[in-house]
């Protein structure tokens, strides 16, 4: 008897018909003699509507407050699951985060998970229950409820599975898997069979949609393997682990893209020790994430500094930068929030050349300036003109081969 962790995301429990079919597939593990946990996020777009709503009655929702509200969404999602559950004759019980034990830091909103007490897991697993785990949410040391950011409920999971020494963690979605390029811009994009976490954190990270970067990381590092797959066919999905495959594979693996990309460039800087520092050091006490970041080389003493954000994050960004620009002497900051990015991702590129060349080289066919480079051993990646980032993906998947 193995145990598996489930975990469904919003639109497989988007409403009562698909909560039966989610209810249907849990049952058919079950009944193949697995213990099961579930891990659920909330219906369709609670999430976005509870947080619409708490907009609607106070112009800036105490953090404390608005988890407590946006941790409900889960809450009905586990409690209807269970209740389809134990109408099909399948015994069940639904656990908010605190009553499965997730213990998070206080930050609020993006809070992260210091330890799992599965003893109530455990015990109403050897009662025969399949238990159903409210995601995306935990309790602090002081009894406040957090959440754990956007995609958080694959977070839970992947780290309940870790923490009950699961076979496997199964994310379940409307997609049927890893794919070669986002199938909805490429139509000839391939499901891989099989990805290594390294290749798959890079995916998630620029761009991929399919798993949260956070739940591809426990992944890694307790060695989980990752079903990606689909709650609305049977097809077999793909395998995030750690083991290298045997097959020959293309070198390349994926063509990842991101439209939430916004760039602010502080023009003029004086180039001495600790500008850098001033200014990232305020970014990030306002938890502001900063992703590239490029500076010119200094022509009398005077350079360029050149960063990404998301774009939702462009406005608090420039209130942080704009003053410090001025207390160092910087000539002006100026932003650009129509911007996108596309990379290569592989680990067969480490130690084989040639595939910036080609990569730009693509580019350059179809007229796409580029306007920052940014890499890894595994991964080039390039921003552009956000009106651009369709051919981009469409022309790189094609030169290197990803259609077959």
């Amino acid at each position: 008897m193995a145990l598996i962790v489930q975990k469904y995301g919003g639109s497989s429990v988007a409403d009562a018909e698909r909560i039966k079919n989610v209810a249907r597939r849990i049952l058919a593990t079950k009944d193949k003699g697995n213990q099961v946990v579930v891990v659920v996020s909330a219906m369709g777009d609670t999430t976005d509507e509870l947080i619409q709503l708490a907009y609607q009655v106070a112009r800036q929702p105490g953090e404390r407050e608005l988890d407590v509200l946006l941790s409900t969404g889960e809450l009905v999602a586990s409690t209807l699951l269970a209740m389809a559950l134990r109408e099909m004759g399948c015994a069940a019980i639904s656990l908010s985060g605190a009553q499965a034990g997730i213990r998070t830091d206080a930050n609020h909103s993006q809070a992260r998970i210091l330890k799992i007490d599965t003893k109530r897991v455990v015990t109403e697993l050897k009662k025969g229950n399949v238990v159903i785990v409210a995601g995306f949410q935990g309790i602090t040391e002081e009894m406040d409820v957090t959440t754990l950011g956007r995609g958080g409920s694959d977070t839970t999971a992947v780290a309940l599975a870790a923490s009950l020494g699961a076979k496997v963690c199964e994310r379940y979605t409307d997609v049927e898997g890893i794919y070669t390029a986002d199938p909805r811009l490429v139509a000839e994009a391939q499901r891989l069979d099989e990805i290594s976490y390294e290749e798959m954190l890079e995916l998630a990270t620029y761009g991929s949609k399919a798993i949260h970067p956070r739940a591809v990381e426990l992944g890694e590092l307790f060695n989980i393997p990752i079903l990606v797959a689909s709650s609305f066919t049977d097809k077999p999905g793909t395998l995030i682990h750690g083991e290298e495959s045997m097959e020959v594979r293309n070198k390349v693996r994926s063509i990842a893209h991101d439209l939430d990309v916004a760039k602010i460039t502080v023009v003029g800087v004086p180039d001495r020790p600790g500008i850098a520092a001033t200014l990232f050091v305020a970014l990030a006490k306002a938890n502001i994430s900063v992703d590239t970041i490029v500076q010119n080389a200094s022509i009398s003493n005077i350079t360029d500094l050149t960063f990404t954000v998301a774009k939702g994050q462009l406005g608090k960004a420039m209130a942080v930068v704009e003053p410090i620009a001025r207390s160092i002497g910087a000539r002006e900051c100026v932003s650009d929030a129509k911007l996108g990015k596309v990379s290569v991702i592989g680990t067969g590129m480490q130690n084989a050349p040639g595939y910036a060349a080609r990569m730009f080289e693509a580019l350059s066919g179809q007229g796409i300036n580029i306007q920052l480079i940014t890499t890894s051993e595994i991964r080039i990646t390039c921003i552009i003109e956000e009106s651009r980032v369709k051919d981009a993906v469409r022309a790189l998947h094609r030169v290197f081969e990803l259609d077959t």
